[in-house]
């Protein structure tokens, strides 16, 4: 027996389950923030999948590289979201660059750099309290 076999073709488009994403190209959005990329091979009830041919797309303002990471397994307890990529479009706006994995790191950790100062200076000037 068919265990969707009370459901229309309809019914199934619109169901929630990862199955209709099998062997599509998806994009995952984890805990941490990273944005992983690649082919929906496997999941299982607890959200954990397996991509192929993942990558992590790393974006630092207007830079942009797309790290390779092979055949990838995602816990799904760091799975905040999951959806299909339309291949027909395209996925960055056009003022976006492409840079190097060494380029993107360095722009990363200026970013970092950046934040972290800052950070420093926000408590260097909570004494004035500009509230």
């Amino acid at each position: 027996m068919n265990p969707m076999s009370w459901a229309t073709p309809d019914d199934v488009l619109l169901s929630t389950s990862l199955a209709t994403y099998l062997d599509k190209k998806i994009i995952v959005l984890l805990r941490d923030g990273r944005k992983l990329l690649g082919l929906l091979r496997s999941f299982d009830q607890f959200a954990n999948v397996v991509l192929e041919g993942a990558c992590e797309r790393v974006i630092v303002g207007d830079l942009y590289c797309d790290v390779p990471l092979g055949l990838y397994v995602i816990r799904g307890e760091n799975v905040v979201l999951i959806g299909e990529l339309d291949l027909g479009k395209e996925e960055l706006p056009p003022h976006m660059a492409c840079v190097s994995e060494a380029e993107i790191r360095k722009a990363q950790k200026a970013d970092r750099e950046s934040s972290d100062l800052k950070g420093t200076m926000r408590k260097r000037m909570e004494f004035l309290d500009f509230d």
